[in-house]
């Protein structure tokens, strides 16, 4: 998302802070990464060390620890504090009015020194001194790090909401940004969050997994935007579990003992910002009712759903992934208008239910389907009549036979480019095959022949073929097998196959780049073969027999 980083493969949000290695801390401001090596502040004592596991040196045992490095100390769990760590003007200001303080307390008599501390506490005494400009946040924010107080909370979201505009308008520095490495991450900036044993906190993300709760977990925390609580045994979602995590975008509940009768008509109403729902592995026998229309993504696999009617999905117009593989669905109980409403639906998986025929009203916007581990025996020419987007068919581990899939079934497709038939019931590599058709995938059937021209009407061309673990012999295969195919067959494997020589036309198949063989009965390979082979000019051409 916009404003997001990608670092090794993980997405950090807008303002998160990390620590890639020690002594280091990086912030991700609008998707760009800003590192930065942390800044200690100088020492007043004669011997100094250095804690194992910090980066700043502190006084030694027998010194007085300075005020200021108990900025290094990590926060004590389960109390995490909330308050925003980011700070750049904040920061910046502190350490020149403490580096002007240092310097001021060098020329300074012991007379002075005492006039300028009854200066700086007047006005909490109750006298009428006035505080120097930028010592009243300094002296708050110092003792907020040491626990002595906290501020108070109309202050408080007063200096957030200026500081929150002050960082989307001014750029971040990387003179100015300075954080210590063992900090801990930023948190929603708002008071102090007690979680349960076992949960912790990294920026706007509470995580419970495995935490042996029976419960959500009470939680106060309005900028909390994740909750993570796969692995533990809720078995119920009441009406106000979430009350106080109004602005969560994603929830993961998964592998627990929820179901469908533990759940209040009213759980998700409140969470208007809700995009991703995650309830795998739970005990759930029908989708949970008064879903938010936010939703984008939904997971209920490896549940015992057992009915989708027409009011399942209804309002879930933003939906675009749907997953409810490990069901008991079939063509039965799932309502010809259940899909309907998801007019925004791209990724459909239905597999491992119980399904016999391809489901019917699926949505026009629809690009993948998943129907592997069903007992689909047929495809009928008005399966894909209204899904012209569709781009990947998955019918894998399935009982289809060549002769029930309907020549117009999908031979008009403009888009449908992947077609995964694996472990059916095919004799023969199936005639009608789509246009558009560029992946071709039909391993472990019983393919004993690639009829002629069963790949010349495609276009632009088949380029990924495989048909590993069949029967093909000889005498399965001729030139006109592959017509259409010469010019853009990329990759072909027909390994674990009868075959006992080199299919003829393989040395004009101009841009085959891999070519498996392995596991037939070849003995030998003809000249002509290995003439291509060492002639390619790319020289890039394995060939295994």
């Amino acid at each position: 998302k916009k404003g997001h980083c990608l670092v090794k493969g993980i997405t950090m949000y807008n303002k998160a802070v990390w620590s890639p290695e020690p002594c280091t801390t990086c912030l991700c401001s609008d998707g760009r990464v800003l590192c930065d090596e942390t800044m200690c502040h100088p020492q007043r004592c004669p011997q100094t060390v250095i804690p194992e596991g910090e980066c700043c040196p502190v006084c030694s045992a027998t010194e007085q620890r300075e005020p200021t490095n108990l900025l290094h100390k990590q926060v004590p769990p389960p109390q995490v504090g909330m308050d925003q760590i980011v700070r750049k003007e904040a920061l910046q200001s502190e350490e020149d009015e403490a580096m002007k303080e240092d310097t001021e307390q060098k020329r300074e008599t012991p007379e002075s020194r005492n006039q300028r501390q009854l200066y700086s506490e007047g006005d909490s005494r109750g006298g009428d001194g006035k505080q120097r400009p930028g010592e009243e946040r300094r002296l708050a924010h110092q003792q907020q790090r040491q626990g002595r107080e906290e501020e108070e909370e109309e202050e408080e979201e007063g200096e957030e909401d200026e500081e929150d505009e002050e960082d989307e308008e001014d750029p971040v520095r990387g003179d100015t940004f300075r954080m210590p490495s063992r900090s801990p991450l930023p948190a929603p900036p708002r008071g102090t969050l007690r979680l349960p044993s076992g949960c912790s906190l990294s920026y706007r993300t509470i995580s419970c997994i495995n935490a042996m709760l029976t419960q959500i977990p009470p939680l106060t925390a309005p900028q909390i935007t994740s909750l993570e609580l796969t692995g533990n045994s809720i078995a119920s979602i009441p009406d106000e579990a979430f009350n106080g995590l109004p602005n969560l975008e994603r929830l993961d509940l998964s592998k627990n003992n929820i179901t469908s009768s533990g759940i209040g008509p009213k759980a998700f109403k409140l969470l208007k910002k809700l995009t991703r729902l995650n309830m795998d592995g739970n005990n759930l026998i029908q989708i949970p009712s008064e879903l938010p229309s936010t939703l984008e993504e939904l997971k209920i696999n490896e549940n015992n759903l057992q009915v989708i009617d027409k009011e399942s999905l209804s309002d879930l117009h933003q939906l675009v992934t749907l997953e409810l593989e490990g069901n008991n669905l079939s063509e039965v109980n799932v309502s010809p208008l259940a899909f309907k409403p998801l007019t925004s639906l791209a990724y459909l998986r239905l597999g491992k239910n119980k399904f016999r025929i391809i489901p019917q009203g699926l949505p026009a916007s629809i690009e993948e389907l998943h129907l592997e581990n069903n007992q689909i025996e047929e495809i009928t020419e008005i399966c894909f009549n209204h899904t012209r987007k569709i781009n990947v068919i998955v019918l894998r581990y399935n009982k289809i036979e060549e002769n029930r899939i309907a020549p117009l079934a999908w031979i008009n497709q403009e888009n449908l480019e992947s077609i995964d038939l694996s472990y059916n019931k095919l004799y023969h590599v199936p005639s009608y095959l789509p246009k558009s058709l560029l992946h071709l995938v039909l391993l472990g059937n019983q393919i004993e022949r690639i009829p002629g021209y069963v790949f010349g009407h495609m276009e632009p061309g088949l380029e990924y073929l495989y048909l590993s673990f069949n029967k093909l012999a000889d005498d399965g295969m001729d030139r006109v097998s592959f017509y259409g195919a010469y010019h853009s067959l990329r990759e072909l494997f027909l390994d674990h196959n009868d075959l006992k020589s080199i299919p003829p036309g393989i040395q004009e198949m101009k841009a085959l780049h891999f070519l498996r063989l392995n596991n037939n009965k070849i003995r030998c390979v003809s000249d002509a073969v290995l003439e291509t082979v060492t002639n390619r000019a790319d020289g890039a051409f394995p060939l295994w027999y």
